[in-house]
Formats: structure tokens, sequence, C-alpha cells
């Protein structure tokens, strides 16, 4: 059975940083289709940046230089590294995985099959 579990969620003041985690059960991080998602109140859940299986990563363009995605083989562990926070970063943030997605790097929720409970990220201005 798949697991996702995200930690690393806080509050921080605009410009701080956070690390986001999501350790990883039933599967091989390194071997899916792994992504980051967020979702803010009223809206719809937006694609934050994929990691594919061979290591590339996309980004939206709204974290583009600010967020980074790696992975931890041993600890089969996604991350995700946020800096220069913006309160518009004010978010449900959510890992999710796929074994395949219609496209490489996709940021399409409807792609991924397994998700994690999410992990709340508040940037107070």
């Amino acid at each position: 059975q798949v697991g996702l579990v995200e930690s690393g969620g806080g509050s921080v003041q605009a410009g701080g940083s956070l690390r986001l985690s999501c350790a990883a059960s039933g599967l091989t991080v390194s071997t899916y289709s792994m992504a980051w998602f967020r979702q803010a109140p009223g809206k719809g859940r937006e694609g934050v940046g994929a990691m594919h299986s061979g290591g590339s990563t996309r980004y939206t363009d709204s974290v583009k230089g600010r967020f980074t995605i790696s992975r931890n083989y041993a600890r089969n562990t996604l991350y995700l590294q946020m800096n220069n926070l913006k309160p518009e970063d004010t978010a449900v943030y959510y890992c999710a995985a796929a074994y395949r997605t219609s496209q490489a790097l996709s940021l399409e929720p409807n792609d991924y099959r397994h998700w994690g409970q999410g992990t709340q990220v508040t940037v107070s201005s």
C-alpha cells in the first residue's frame, strides 16, 4: 500500500525559507514521477513543481528560482526547498506520485494517483 506523508510546514515571514519533506512508503521516489501541489483557500489545486524518475525537474513560473525539488534515495523522501517565500505562497502543500503521467513532468493533478494529506504553509507580510 502506497503512503505519502508530508511534513515541514509552518508559519514564516515573507523572505523566509521552509523545507517540506514527503516520506514515501510502498513506492520508490526515484522510480516514480513525483510532484508538489498547493491549494490556497477558495482556489483550485495548483502544480508547483515536478520531478521525473530520471531526475529532471519542472516548476511553475511563479516559483522558478525560489523553489527546488530534490530527493534522497536512502530515506526514500522527496523534498521541496522554498526560499524567499511570499504571502501568495500561503497554501496547503501536497506531495503526489504517479508511476506514469500523460506527459513528462506533468503539473496536472489528474495525472497523479497517490497523494499525501498535505501540510500548511503560511507566509505573513
